[in-house]
């Protein structure tokens, strides 16, 4: 694998980390209602894991209300079961035909608690980037053992994987310290 490949493959992974880390963080609730929510729960439709997103329309009529309107009315209890058992802490009513979700303020403590979790989910990401770093520069250093390219080359390339696990690193402490901000800001 030339090095332009290696390059390349190592910023296409470490984009996947940071929009899994977006796709986390958007899951963690704010006191806010905002389809992110619940969007990537799944619910047990006939036998089969199904994206609440995939089961039902979601709409945000006022900033603590979710709506979730089910297109087929069968899966009003997998969704609801669904999002009992998450870690939303979030009761679920329904009417029979739209499930209803009142998104409570959050208590100074509970906002302790979610920047904690947050913090954790950074730190995953960090790690998974490292990983990657390791992973990529691991692959130019066999190629310059076993001579397959110049080593001034292989240098620049280990610089170069070093300067974008840098720019992803920032992304993530930039994601962090947005989504502790707006955890701290009072409802």
């Amino acid at each position: 694998m030339p090095i332009k490949e290696i390059i390349k493959d190592t910023e296409n992974k470490m984009k996947k980390t940071i929009e899994s880390a977006k796709r986390e963080f958007s899951e963690v609730r704010t006191g806010r209602a905002h389809p992110g929510l619940i969007e990537g729960l799944h619910a047990d439709y006939f036998g089969a894991p199904t994206m609440i997103k995939q089961l039902a329309s979601i709409s945000i009529p006022d900033p603590r209300t979710v709506f979730i309107q089910p297109w087929d009315p069968n899966a009003i209890q997998p969704i609801e079961k669904a999002i009992s058992s998450s870690n939303l802490g979030i009761m679920p009513s329904n009417d029979g035909k739209i499930i209803r979700l009142n998104i409570p303020s959050l208590s100074e403590e509970r906002r302790k608690e979610l920047i904690k979790v947050v913090k954790d989910m950074a730190e995953r990401s960090r790690v998974s980037l490292r990983t990657v770093r390791r992973d990529s520069n691991d692959q130019v250093k066999k190629m310059l053992h076993d001579k397959a390219v110049p080593e001034d080359e292989g240098y620049k390339a280990q610089e170069n994987i070093q300067k974008l696990t840098d720019k992803y690193m920032k992304e993530i402490d930039h994601l962090f310290e947005e989504k502790s901000k707006v955890l701290t800001e009072m409802n």
